[in-house]
């Protein structure tokens, strides 16, 4: 099913079960994907819809903007708000495709590496390109990205 359908769906599902803590999220959800949409529109003419991959980058960008909240307010030591964006990462994270592991993102940067040739640290921009358009959702880019340069220096 179309990754807007089943937000659509789930939207008003939370409607109906008057979950409103859910309810809330997925709104949130809507609004970030018709910001973009806007957006998208006033370069491309009238009608421009998002892809799959544009809506999992919006998901990917707005657990990344929650972890930072949630991180900010257990320094504060605003447990409460931490827990309300701890709640919203769980269900942002339910549309977003499964994350890889350790093993599986080690093992798709040492698969990339060897599909493009690369051989020194000035392919790292192409092997991240590679990883990016392969795995885009799936493996955390931040914690990849020492992992190339380390295969690739060796």
């Amino acid at each position: 099913m179309d990754l807007r359908v089943r937000l659509q769906t789930a939207t008003k599902e939370a409607m109906k079960a008057r979950d409103s803590e859910r309810l809330s999220t997925l709104r949130l959800i809507g609004a970030a994907i018709k910001d973009r949409e806007i957006a998208a529109r006033t370069g491309a003419g009238d009608e421009a819809v998002l892809s799959d991959a544009d809506l999992i980058a919006i998901l990917s960008k707005m657990v990344k903007q929650r972890q930072e909240s949630a991180r900010a307010y257990e320094e504060g030591c605003r447990m409460e708000l931490a827990e309300k964006e701890y709640n919203e990462i769980k269900v942002i994270q339910e549309y977003l495709p499964r994350q890889m592991s350790v093993e599986e993102s080690a093992e798709a940067v040492q698969k990339a590496i060897a599909d493009l040739g690369a051989d020194s640290v000035r392919d790292m921009g192409r092997v991240m390109a590679e990883l990016r358009t392969r795995h885009a959702g799936q493996m955390d880019f931040g914690a990849v990205g020492p992992m190339v340069k380390e295969k690739l220096l060796a």
